[in-house]
């Protein structure tokens, strides 16, 4: 069942070619969110990464990888939105040609931006269509090399420059982490922080946070396989909602995560909000799991450092303006 983590070598090799192309994010620490938690909290806010999200890592340490027919007959993703934005953003900046397979309900700021990367965009119907089947079935007929969000070793060790990024901005800070807490879609993002996490700084304890109702990864470590989320849709977390963890990431993930927790749609959007009003940042849904996770207590962060990943800032306009009115 469980998996060795992503060697460190791997995340490392990672961040040499990431540099220059992506944004070392900042850790930040929040004394109104410390003295609500009842302990210190530092906030790696991925919101301020290329194209929104912390998906830039890992597609760029992925396609850079590529040389030769691969490069030129390029690649095809499947995304709800930030994955792809990431995928075509990576292409353009390499010159390679790019597909993104996004679901039609996709807040429609994710599929502008996708397709103003250069991008080709083939809408599918996630109620009914098979997205992997399809993007697989295009990636075939065009000889591309498919690119998955998060079942891939490459765009693990990508993501994994967050962990090892925060080990050492704690250091410099003077923290000692006890926990970091990452939004868990299929389970790349924190396979990689996790991985990084186990190398440089191994007494800290990594846990996902998911929307309620699509906590297969909480759920699938509690019962040791992996299972699956009864709906593909129903929550604003977009961009969190994968039917079921990775093939390749949920070994890593039963061998190094400390547990699962899941919150609301109105936990979110209450942490959405907070994070405008009290940290200045534009986050998504998906993106503020971990925080909504802080600020209800469903995480208990009382006499401990604690760190929160902000993983993307894609919202809908609209929503956004929703949910910082209150409304």
């Amino acid at each position: 069942m469980d998996a060795a983590p992503i060697p460190l070598a791997d995340i490392e090799a990672a961040e040499r070619r990431l540099a220059g192309h992506a944004v070392t994010t900042p850790l930040l620490e929040s004394r109104d969110l410390s003295r609500r938690a009842g302990g210190r909290v530092l906030v790696k806010p991925e919101v301020l990464q290329r194209t929104g999200s912390f998906k830039f890592r890992g597609a760029f340490n992925k396609l850079s990888s590529l040389a030769g027919p691969e490069r030129r007959n390029g690649v095809v993703a499947f995304s709800s939105g930030n994955h792809g934005q990431a995928v075509a953003a990576a292409a353009a900046e390499l010159g390679m040609p790019a597909v993104i397979v996004m679901p039609q309900d996709a807040p429609a700021v994710k599929i502008e931006r996708t397709r103003a990367f250069g991008a080709e965009i083939v809408l599918f119907d996630r109620h009914t269509d098979d997205r992997a089947a399809m993007a697989r079935g295009l990636a075939e007929a065009r000889q591309a090399v498919l690119v998955p969000p998060f079942d891939d070793p490459m765009i693990m060790a990508g993501q994994g420059t967050i962990g090892s990024e925060l080990a050492r901005q704690a250091r410099q800070l003077d923290a000692g982490l006890d926990h970091v807490l990452t939004p868990c879609g299929g389970g790349g993002l924190i396979a990689g922080v996790a991985s990084a996490l186990h190398a440089l700084s191994p007494p800290t304890r990594v846990t996902a946070v998911e929307p309620a109702g699509f906590d297969d990864t909480g759920r699938s470590l509690v019962a040791g396989e992996r299972l699956t989320n009864p709906s593909l849709a129903g929550s604003i977390c977009d961009a969190l909602l994968s039917p079921t963890p990775g093939a390749l990431t949920f070994p890593i993930n039963h061998r190094l995560l400390a547990g699962g927790l899941a919150v609301s749609d109105e936990e979110v959007r209450a942490a959405m909000a907070y994070a405008f009003a009290e940290l200045r940042l534009v986050v998504e849904p998906g993106g503020a799991v971990a925080l909504a996770a802080v600020l209800t207590g469903r995480f208990r962060a009382e006499g401990a450092t604690t760190a929160l990943v902000l993983s993307g800032g894609n919202v809908d306009p609209a929503l956004y303006a929703a949910t910082i009115a209150g409304r």
